[in-house]
C-alpha cells in the first residue's frame, strides 16, 4: 500500500484534497448533524458526532472498494429500504431532543460522548447517499495503470474521511462551545438540534 501511494501523482493528491475540501464546506447532513450535536450536548458530543460520522465515511469507502455499493444502483429497494431506516432513525432522534429537557450539567459525560459518536455513526451509514457519492466521486481520481483500482479508492478514501473528521471535529467544538456560553438557551438548543435532525429526515426521504 505505501508503494501504491508514493507511486500516485503528486497533482492528484492535491485535486483530490482541493475538491475535498470545497466538499466539507459545503453544508449538508453530516455538517448539519455535528453542529446540532455539538449544541445539544456540548463540544465534547460535537467531536464524538464528527467521530462517528467519519468511522461511517470510512464505512463506505469500504464497501465501495469491494464493490457492495453497486448493489444500491441494481436494486433500487435496497437503496429505498436503507433511506427510509436512516429517515426514521433521525426522526427518533428529533423526538428525544425535542422531548428531552435534562440539563446539560446534569447529563453523564462519557455516556453523552459515546451516544453522540454511536448516533454520528448511524446517520451516517444509513444514508445511502453517501455511498453511492464515495462510489462515484473516487474513481474518478483512480488510475488503473497505476495499480489495483479498489486499493486507491481505499487509499483516497481513508484521507477523504481524515479530512473529513478533522472538519468537523472543529465545527462540532465550536458548535458545542457557543452553546455553553449561552447557557439561559439551553433548553433551546435541544429544540434547535431537533428541528435540525427532523429536517434532515425529511430530506433524505424525500430526495
Amino acid at each position: 500500500m505505501i508503494e501504491l501511494a508514493l507511486s500516485i501523482p503528486v497533482i492528484t493528491y492535491v485535486t483530490f484534497m482541493g475538491a475535498a475540501v470545497l466538499l466539507y464546506l459545503t453544508p449538508g447532513a453530516d455538517m448539519m448533524f455535528t453542529i446540532a450535536s455539538g449544541m445539544r450536548g456540548g463540544a465534547a458530543s460535537g467531536i464524538a458526532a464528527a467521530g462517528g460520522i467519519g468511522l461511517g465515511v470510512m464505512g463506505h469507502v469500504v464497501i465501495a472498494a469491494g464493490g457492495l455499493a453497486v448493489l444500491l444502483l441494481t436494486y433500487p429497494i435496497a437503496y429505498d429500504a436503507l433511506r427510509y431506516a436512516g429517515a426514521a432513525y433521525l426522526l427518533w432522534l428529533a423526538w428525544h431532543s425535542w422531548t428531552d429537557t435534562t440539563p446539560p450539567e446534569q447529563r453523564e459525560g462519557r455516556r453523552d460522548i459515546w451516544r453522540a459518536f454511536r448516533r454520528g455513526f448511524l446517520t451516517n451509514i444509513l444514508n445511502p447517499k453517501v455511498g453511492l457519492f464515495v462510489l462515484a466521486f473516487l474513481p474518478q481520481f483512480a488510475d488503473p495503470a497505476i495499480g489495483p483500482v479498489w486499493q486507491q479508492i481505499l487509499l483516497l478514501g481513508t484521507l477523504l474521511a481524515i479530512g473529513e473528521l478533522a472538519t468537523y471535529c472543529v465545527l462540532g467544538a465550536f458548535a458545542g462551545l457557543a452553546a455553553t456560553r449561552i447557557k439561559r438557551a439551553s433548553r433551546w438548543m435541544g429544540k434547535l438540534s431537533a428541528i435540525v435532525f427532523g429536517g434532515l429526515a425529511v430530506r433524505l426521504a424525500w430526495n
